[in-house]
């Protein structure tokens, strides 16, 4: 056992049980407390951060052929920072000089590695929260939290069970095989660790580190060597992400370059190259259908694990809770602007309206509860800064106008007060039928939301079940007060490969996924092919191979 497996055991231990338990668990601290990081912590990232701008991005004797950069905050000002640009057959050339050395190592050796980069990352939490603030437009909280411990969280979780996975052989064993009145047949045998290759991680750009840790710290755990392909437009907190995992790697006497970064630029990306490859065994992807598709057409041989686009959908039923479900709503639409893949899109309502604690609810009172619900929580302009962030692409903000007359104005975007200079936009809700569904069942990333009329609660969950099925979906929620409705909207969308969440109304939200006890993404609909952290997300990444010989009885 190495040293660095044996200083994070005890994390390592309880991550295993975790994952078993399913209980809520984590390792990383997602309050950003000064009592937690340190009295100073909170300055000292925003000084590191600031330290980078401006400047070129120095990885120790990494490939490079050039530089490229050209990254600008969401919030305003552009960031000037330049990072090491390597053609493909450089970086290949790279990635497989150092892969023997990597293969080699011990599973403890490769997982202590990985705890130890997780722990450093952690300390770095408040620089990262900078770095995905302003290149995905994130408020500092979320970019805090999901940039950091939350991230820090999904690519232990994908170590974990890595490490599980890789001991469920042993290494050695006698085998002995009854031979009757003979004597037996005794065979040595030995089990190794064998990874695939070259593993490709293709980064978004809204969720940069939550995203692309899993696959990354999966691959690295066992034995592969990394390529890390951040989106043009958040390159900084992988940048940082690859600077100290290759300072580990350093430490530990091992090649840096067995975690490589493939920064370029908009217009001239080597992504497609990269996929390519025929050393490229496997790929992780997050990001639109479209291009997803494209990388499972293109990959040749590679394992190909995707987290794609979705319709998210709400149906309501019924509530004990009207105020508490609109508030609930309210703030899922609001967060992060919808910029993210659990977003709810279309909120299915009867026509008839519901039956509520406050008493009957006409369609048109449910819309209208929601709108001022999310008016109410965005009446303050400090908070409403908070909740949304900015908007990390401007298409986004083009998109809201697009769709604006598709349907019956209920509540409107509009900028929030007080971030000037900055891309901004509060939810825009529209009424339609469920006759239209070509203005519902198309995916329009955004702060944009749907409230359709449907026929009662069980047309909406059908209609949320085939939108999955067709299109997609990785979240779905229900609000119903019979159980008999509850049940069969259970089996309904758990056939359309959706995770449920039932009657939210309290602080958990359905576009939010714990670490250890949601499984993120089914795999299940075309909104992925592969779920945040299975085994089978971690299997085949490496393969076992036998060696054998005979021995005297």
């Amino acid at each position: 056992m190495t040293a660095l497996f044996e200083r994070h055991r005890p994390t390592l231990e309880a991550a295993l049980q975790a994952a078993a338990k399913r209980d809520f668990w984590s390792a990383y601290p997602e309050v950003p407390s000064g009592k937690i990081y340190g009295e100073t912590a909170k300055d000292d990232g925003l000084a590191a951060y600031k330290a980078r701008l401006g400047k070129p991005f120095a990885l120790t004797d990494h490939p490079s052929e050039g530089t490229v950069g050209a990254e600008v905050s969401p919030y305003g000002p552009s960031l000037g920072i330049t990072y090491p640009a390597a053609s493909v057959d450089m970086l290949i050339s790279a990635s497989r000089a150092a892969a023997p050395q990597w293969a080699a190592a011990a599973p403890e050796t490769r997982v202590g590695i990985c705890l130890e980069i997780l722990a450093r990352l952690n300390v770095r939490s408040f620089e990262m929260a900078n770095a995905v603030m302003h290149t995905t437009g994130q408020a500092f909280a979320m970019a805090f939290q999901a940039g950091g411990p939350h991230a820090q969280d999904r690519g232990l979780e994908a170590v974990t069970y890595a490490y599980a996975e890789m001991i469920r052989t042993p290494a050695t064993a006698i085998w002995t095989k009854p031979q009757g009145k003979g004597e037996p047949i005794v065979m040595e045998k030995h089990w190794r660790i064998v990874p695939r290759g070259v593993s490709l991680v293709i980064g978004c750009n809204t969720f940069p580190t939550w995203n692309s840790y899993p696959g990354l710290f999966a691959s690295l755990a066992t034995g592969n060597t990394v390529i890390v392909k951040p989106h043009p437009a958040a390159i900084l907190p992988l940048a940082i992400t690859v600077e100290i995992i290759r300072q580990v790697l350093a430490e530990e006497g091992f090649a840096a370059d067995i975690v490589l970064l493939a920064a370029d630029a908009s217009g001239s990306e080597v992504t497609k190259d990269l996929v390519r490859h025929p050393a490229v065994a496997i790929v992780d992807y997050t990001g639109s259908n479209s291009f997803g598709a494209w990388v499972r057409e293109n990959a040749r041989e590679a394992g190909v694990y995707t987290e794609e686009a979705g319709v998210n959908s709400i149906v309501i039923g019924a509530t004990d809770d009207f105020a508490g479900m609109c508030g609930n709503i309210a703030f899922s639409l609001s967060l992060y602007s919808g910029q993210m893949c659990t977003a709810p899109q279309d909120i299915f309502v009867p026509r008839g309206g519901i039956e509520t604690n406050e008493g009957h609810k006409s369609f048109d009172d449910v819309a209208s509860g929601i709108a001022a619900a999310v008016d109410g929580l965005l009446s303050d302009p400090a908070r409403a800064a908070g909740v949304c962030g900015a908007i990390a692409n401007p298409a986004t903000l083009a998109r809201i106008a697009t769709v604006r007359a598709l349907g019956r104005l209920v509540r409107d975007s509009a900028p929030i007060v007080g971030l000037d200079g900055a891309r901004t936009a509060t939810p825009l809700i529209l009424a339609v039928d469920a006759a239209n569904s070509e203005t519902y069942a198309e995916e329009r990333f955004g702060p944009i939301a749907f409230i359709v009329a449907v026929d009662d609660i069980e047309d909406g969950v059908n209609r949320a079940a085939e939108l999955a099925e067709r299109k997609g979906a990785i979240t779905a929620a229900l609000y119903a007060t019979d159980e008999t409705q509850i049940l069969a909207a259970a089996d309904r969308l758990a056939a359309a490969g959706v995770n449920l969440s039932v009657n939210l109304t309290g602080g958990i939200y359905v576009n939010q996924s714990a670490a250890f006890s949601d499984f993120h993404v089914t795999g299940a609909n075309p909104a992925g092919n592969a779920s945040l952290t299975d085994a089978a997300f971690v299997a085949n990444r490496f393969r076992v191979v036998m060696w054998r010989r005979p021995v005297a009885a």
